[in-house]
């Protein structure tokens, strides 16, 4: 094991970028406030469990289902792009969920561990050495949970206003999140590297 601390560095940097958990603070709240519970542990440790198990067995899953990562991806966007559609709307697109089903979907996967950071895990892999990009995540799942668990607080501190507009402010950039990944990897299917 080589321990790196720059590679620690950019990796908990670009998964903490795509992760955006100060950005989903107001769909985390909104959630909690129609369910009245998150399992912030739980979820967590999905999140961590996504990713890390995505690193290692990601593209052998999908080849497994004849999906290559592209598809994925246009896949996740898509689901992505809807959730920011709730959130600039203020509209409720998708079913009723459980309280207890809430920890995982849409939370943990796809809201967190969606397609944009799977995907990056397995960008990252190419890159970096496997144990620094562990770390990186571990120090993110840090985040996710300090975030998931005082999503209120944080609510409480910024006040409704600040986060009713923080709310449409993250669903626009969460909106141009799901259209980046939709034609960087769109633009893949039909004209592939190579």
């Amino acid at each position: 094991m080589e321990f790196n601390v720059q590679e620690i560095l950019a990796a908990f940097l670009v998964l903490f970028a795509v992760l955006d958990m100060p950005g989903n603070v107001p769909i985390i709240v909104s959630l909690r406030n129609k369910l009245g519970h998150i399992q912030s542990e739980k979820a967590t440790i999905a999140v961590g469990v996504l990713l890390i198990g995505f690193m290692f067995v990601g593209e052998e899953i999908l080849k497994l289902f004849h999906i290559d990562v592209p598809s994925f991806a246009v896949a996740g966007s898509i689901v992505i792009f809807i959730i920011a559609l709730e959130m600039i709307l203020g509209r409720e697109i998708h079913k009723e969920i459980s309280a207890s089903s809430a920890s995982i979907v849409p939370i943990a996967f796809p809201l967190i561990a969606g397609a944009g950071s799977l995907t990056t895990v397995l960008s990252l892999r190419s890159e970096y050495r496997v144990e620094n990009i562990i770390v990186g995540i571990f120090l993110n799942m840090i985040v996710v949970y300090l975030v998931l668990k005082y999503a209120g607080k944080i609510e409480k501190v910024l006040g409704k206003g600040a986060m009713s507009i923080l709310k449409k402010f993250f669903g626009i950039i969460l909106m141009a999140i799901a259209i980046k990944l939709f034609t960087t990897n769109i633009s893949l299917l039909f004209f592939p590297k190579g």
